[in-house]
């Protein structure tokens, strides 16, 4: 699985003019399901998005979790994320998994952030979302599960 990973200072989901999710201070995580991914890959991006040292602390440096900011996460299926570009223009993308089970692991991984007691909003799988955001820093952070596994 792959995220991309943004600080916001807030964030909100919406699908044919309709407010789906919003959070506030939080992050905002991309997530894109690659074909071979399974429950092992959803615990583990949940748990690095949930305990990622991207808030300041009371100097300054980054020290704190979203958990230990007080934060939320808004989760949205991106399967772009996925897109092999080394050839051509068009992206292909033969390595993101079957809709159905994308779906799946897209709601484990905000499953297992709420279970952690962490404030969770989602997007619509498979629909046309605009996604707005605020980013704060800015700070991005891309994660992969198959440079873990």
């Amino acid at each position: 699985m792959r995220a991309v990973v943004q600080r916001v200072a807030r964030a909100s989901v919406s699908v044919d003019g309709r407010l789906i999710a919003r959070i506030d201070r939080g992050l905002l995580a991309l997530v894109g399901v690659a074909d071979g991914d399974g429950p092992g890959d959803a615990r583990w991006l949940a748990d690095k998005v949930r305990t990622l040292r991207v808030f300041p602390d009371e100097a300054g440096a980054m020290n704190r979790s979203v958990e230990e900011a007080g934060g939320a996460v808004l989760v949205v299926s991106q399967f772009t994320l996925l897109g092999d570009t080394r050839r051509g223009r068009r992206p292909s993308f033969i390595r993101a998994a079957d809709p159905e089970p994308a779906d799946e692991l897209c709601r484990a991984v905000a499953e297992h952030v709420r279970a952690a007691g962490v404030p969770v909003g989602e997007g619509i799988f498979g629909a046309n979302m605009q996604v707005e955001l605020v980013n704060d820093g800015p700070v991005t952070i891309l994660l992969d599960s198959s440079k873990v596994f």
